[in-house]
């Protein structure tokens, strides 16, 4: 049973400097609502209530956020705003999260490292912190259910254009089914020509402990980083790897470009505001047609 997720969010957050230079990207909002609370949301209702956040400095915020604020908490409640009390007291109650610092940016495979000790011999879920994922069964339950079946180390792939492969981590392998393969090759955004497939690393991933094992016996990598793709080609050796196509879809928060594309998308989904907010665009359009 998969009973704890970690989720990573010590980077630099670099590619949105300066809004990043004093905050966390993960605290970054889609319209009023920060990235890593769709996160964290996703790990909840899955079924996993216990969280290890991986942090750095500078992240204080994220804590903060899932923090109680009791002077807050009594504004609101003295001006009666009733659904804003609700949701601030909702988003402390979420779940039992823990914070570890990564003491310095060095890789998402030694991120993952340090949540050795909390997670123990258990299986875990991870959760890239810049990663939103809009599903009906979340995807990280949509993991879980091939792990209870496979009982090993399950990881998220999307399919993606041939064309744009060279953006992402690529799995290729044998079809266990329409939408299992058992992962022989994994390969850091390779040309078209040298990818074994479309199917792309989508920011999910179910291990099993021995995932620590195969990053200690990880050299570092690109950018002198103990890279989780490398621990992944040790962890083949040792037992399967499976990849999972994901029903939903990903949006990665991890540039501007995108991450304007995500808040006009889900802006759009908001009901209070989305046929204003579609006529608006619409005029902008216009305008520029």
């Amino acid at each position: 049973m998969v009973r704890k997720a970690i989720i990573p969010a010590a980077g630099l957050g670099t590619r949105f400097l300066p809004a990043t230079k004093a905050q966390p990207k993960e605290m970054l909002p889609i319209i009023d609502t920060p990235t890593i609370q769709y996160v964290v949301q996703e790990a909840v209702d899955s079924g996993i209530d216990d969280i290890l956040i991986i942090s750095g400095k500078g992240k204080r915020t994220i804590e903060d956020h899932f923090d109680r604020n009791y002077e807050l908490e009594s504004r609101l409640a003295q001006k009666e705003d009733e659904s804003f009390y609700n949701e601030v007291m909702r988003i402390a109650d979420m779940a039992n999260i823990h914070y570890i610092r990564q003491k310095e940016v060095n890789g998402l495979g030694d991120a993952i490292y340090h949540a050795r000790q909390h997670v123990g011999d258990e299986p875990f879920a991870v959760l890239l912190g810049d990663t939103v994922v809009s599903s009906v069964i979340p995807v990280t339950q949509q993991l879980i259910d091939t792990y209870e079946q496979y009982r090993c180390s399950i990881i998220a792939v999307e399919e993606v254009p041939k064309d744009k492969v060279s953006r992402y981590g690529i799995a290729g392998g044998k079809n266990i089914s329409e939408k299992l393969v058992e992962v022989q090759s994994l390969i850091e955004k390779p040309s078209p020509e040298q990818a074994p497939s479309n199917l792309a690393i989508a920011g999910r991933y179910i291990l099993t402990p021995e995932i620590f094992r195969a990053i200690e016996n990880t050299p570092k990598g690109k950018g002198n980083e103990v890279q989780l793709t490398d621990a992944l080609h040790l962890l083949m050796k040792r037992e399967m790897l499976i990849s999972n196509t994901i029903e939903g879809k990903r949006y990665d928060i991890g540039n501007k470009l995108d991450f304007l594309k995500t808040t006009v998308e889900f802006a759009l989904k908001r009901k209070e505001f989305s046929a204003d907010f579609l006529s608006y665009l619409k005029e902008i359009l216009q305008e520029h047609s």
